[in-house]
């Protein structure tokens, strides 16, 4: 069966190696166009775009799938369309070229989180399980049956990042399922049920932490935008970057956003009792452990985080 593959991130590379390893035959990549990266802003192609090329795989840029990227896919003549990550939307003339659709490896338990941070939506509200679904895509956002499902329990200590890797790796493995069943005759696609929640992109000022909030509430906002967009908060009217933080139920309270050292640990104090922060960059300077942070200070206890 030939495959048009669409992804972007590094979290879709393990279905691209899922699929040629169990001998798909993959014979195109779609892929957003290269993007600057880091300071110097060094135009750099996606992830999946260099996997693809280690490959030897025809590989199709595109930011939006308008006209002539359509007339690229319809050309190699794909069986199906296997879709992860891709960042952009299909059109109904795109959809419509594989004969048995495009399907959609998505990270959450559908209709739960439809968009376009399931992972990071699910660890800011708590989750205890997620998963992953492989699904046929139709024009609504996340709205198509589903062929198969994974479920996956969310750590107490899971950042978004370190959740979505493991489920990478295992939703591979559910894609090629579900596309070896396709490919036999024996794929059943059933509509969604459940309730239906969403969860959109992440901005910068999601990364932002309340701390008048309960402290398992920042702690999970702080997992939950980790590693993208990031957990921060204000000093002086200084962004300061913060990586996550440890709960401390023991510790003495705290006024939410004042800070106390308790031995080497740095405490703030939020809407229940203190956190422990880990790790600080202050605008301009490198990652730093709290303590080495704190005694860059000259009184700690003046410090209050806005």
């Amino acid at each position: 069966m030939k495959v048009l593959f669409a992804g972007t991130p590094a979290v879709a590379v393990p279905s691209l190696n899922a699929l040629v390893d169990a001998g798909f035959d993959v014979v195109a990549v779609l892929t957003r166009p290269d993007a600057p990266i880091g300071r110097k802003r060094v135009l750099t192609p996606s992830p999946v775009a260099a996997r693809a090329a280690e490959l030897g795989i025809e590989i199709i840029h595109a930011a939006k799938v308008d006209a002539e990227v359509t007339a690229r896919i319809a050309a190699v003549r794909p069986d199906v369309a296997a879709i992860v990550a891709y960042g952009g939307l299909v059109p109904r003339a795109a959809l419509d070229i594989p004969r048995h659709g495009w399907i959609n490896l998505h990270f959450s338990l559908l209709p739960a989180w439809r968009g376009a941070a399931p992972v990071q939506r699910s660890v800011i509200a708590g989750d205890d399980v997620t998963g992953a679904v492989t699904f046929l895509l139709e024009e609504g956002l996340d709205t198509g049956p589903v062929f198969g499902t994974l479920t996956e329990a969310v750590r107490p200590d899971d950042t978004a990042g370190a959740l979505l890797d493991r489920l990478s790796h295992s939703g591979a493995v559910l894609l090629t399922q579900t596309l070896s069943a396709v490919d036999a005759g024996k794929a059943v696609a059933l509509p969604q049920q459940g309730q239906v929640s969403l969860a959109p992109k992440l901005g910068l000022d999601d990364g932002r932490l309340h701390w008048q909030q309960p402290a398992l509430a920042v702690g999970r906002r702080a997992r939950g935008v980790t590693p993208e967009p990031g957990a921060w908060t204000t000093l002086d009217g200084q962004r300061l970057k913060l990586e996550p933080v440890l709960l401390r139920p023991e510790a003495p309270a705290l006024e939410p956003g004042a800070l106390a050292l308790n031995g080497k640990s740095v405490l703030v104090g939020t809407g229940s009792h203190p956190v422990e922060l880990t790790r600080v960059q202050p605008a301009g300077k490198k990652m730093m452990t709290a303590a080495d942070w704190a005694r860059g200070q000259a009184s700690l206890e003046s410090v209050v985080f806005e």
